[in-house]
């Protein structure tokens, strides 16, 4: 979906949209699913890399501008463990217990009119 909203930063307001977000490229170089006896499924992904193209534009008192950016996060570690109840009583399900994410680098190229 399309963000939109503002933000105070001084002796103004930035009020900006992001739209058209589109990921186009996804890199898992190094992913694992092992079981946890009793409990669930851990979930590792190690060194990943997503890129993200989107249209922007922001307006504040003193000018406006609008573009198209290009967003490459990489270095990417996720740790999730969900877990699978083991119960006979209704259909399958899983919920994720808990999530840890974190990214090395994140490099952000606009291209706008100014």
């Amino acid at each position: 979906p399309d963000l939109t909203g503002h933000e105070k930063f001084g002796l103004g307001t930035v009020k900006y949209n992001i739209s058209g977000i589109h990921v186009t490229a996804v890199e898992l170089p190094s992913a694992s699913i092992s079981l946890l006896p009793g409990s669930g499924i851990k979930l590792v992904i190690g060194n990943a890399s997503l890129t993200i193209d989107m249209n922007w534009n922001i307006r504040t008192w003193m000018f406006k501008d609008s573009g198209r950016s290009t967003v490459h996060i990489s270095k990417v570690f996720v740790t999730a463990i969900f877990s699978t109840p083991l119960d006979n009583t209704g259909p399958a399900s899983i919920s994720l217990t808990s999530c840890r994410t974190t990214s090395g680098d994140i490099d952000i190229k606009l291209n706008g009119k100014s």
